[in-house]
């Protein structure tokens, strides 16, 4: 048997794809150059995530988003999180949002499962 002193052993949810602790980990590296969270944080490239979940997309005041997303008629939620990470340009056609999507495995679930948590 090996044992690996000194490795976290995987967790439940990183094999599951849903673990937020491993989306808070991620954000930064993946989502964090051009997105801010936080009530009163400076939208950068992208919009504050602050009160995500559950605002229609294109409606953060004060941000200048493409004709395409205020048209695009998305509710952010789990389920919308999950497409439109996955493949913004595919869900949105015309976004501004210069980003190919998350291909990992285990990403886009683990980065929405941190979302989800952090911009209620």
């Amino acid at each position: 048997m090996l044992i690996l002193a000194g490795l976290p052993a995987p967790s439940p949810g990183i094999a599951q794809g849903n673990d937020a602790a491993r989306g808070q980990e991620l954000f930064p590296i993946r989502c964090g150059q051009c997105h801010a969270i936080g009530e009163g944080s400076e939208s950068k490239a992208g919009p504050n995530l602050a009160g995500l979940m559950g605002r229609p997309a294109g409606t953060l005041e004060g941000f200048d988003y493409s004709d395409a997303m205020k048209a695009s008629g998305i509710v952010w939620s789990e389920d919308a999180l999950k497409s439109f990470l996955a493949a913004p340009r595919k869900v949105v056609p015309g976004t501004r949002m210069n980003f190919n999507g998350l291909k990992r495995p285990g990403e886009t679930e683990a980065i929405v499962g941190y979302l989800m948590q952090a911009t209620q």
